[in-house]
């Protein structure tokens, strides 16, 4: 994260970067795929959350031309557990054995590739959007990982541009969850906003 921007200069930065031509059209890109990263401080979750939304209102207001896609991550969580009717076990296992146990359950269904290709596919067309906006890794965590997502993501978004906004540090080369976790290795992505 930059030390000299403050988090809303960075955050007023956002709206005029994902609407630009060069932006939508991939320019200066070459070959790479179209991901960026909004990393910011976790504890700042909250104000970026609320942001977010205002980025999504702003857009459809004006610039209804370009059709984004909101995909928040917790929320499909949420919806699967729902469509394959655990989300009430998932509830009383974790009250009766603990999160732990809760984990290692779940681990097994909601592995990264499963978790793109049979509900993040489900539930969007990311054929028919310009953008795509992500949030949410660390509601997930640690069933889905970030740079995990991002490797399975490449087949089903093709070459929309999309972001995550990240609650760690990215550096271009490895994320770092919450500030804290030890890095894991991307560098498929760029930082949307230095």
């Amino acid at each position: 994260m930059s030390i000299n921007k403050t988090l809303d200069e960075r955050l007023n930065e956002i709206l005029p970067t994902i609407t630009s031509s060069n932006f939508l059209q991939k320019k200066g890109l070459g070959n790479e795929i179209p991901f960026h990263i909004f990393d910011y401080p976790p504890e700042d979750e909250l104000r970026v959350r609320e942001h977010l939304h205002f980025l999504i209102d702003r857009l459809e207001k004006q610039y209804p031309h370009i059709k984004v896609i909101h995909v928040e991550l917790f929320r499909v969580m949420i919806q699967y557990l729902e469509d394959l009717n655990l989300l009430e076990k998932a509830f009383e296992m974790e009250a009766q054995k603990g999160s732990e146990a809760l984990w290692k359950a779940l681990s097994a269904s909601v592995k990264p590739e499963r978790f793109v290709k049979t509900i993040l596919a489900r539930q969007f067309d990311f054929s028919q959007c310009h953008l795509i906006l992500m949030n949410g890794v660390g509601n997930v965590w640690p069933w889905i990982r970030a740079h995990s997502l991002l490797n399975n993501l490449q087949q089903l978004t093709g070459d929309v541009p999309m972001v995550l906004f990240y609650p760690g540090g990215y550096d271009g080369q490895s994320l770092r969850l919450f500030g804290r976790l030890g890095g894991d290795n991307y560098y498929r992505a760029f930082r949307l906003v230095k």
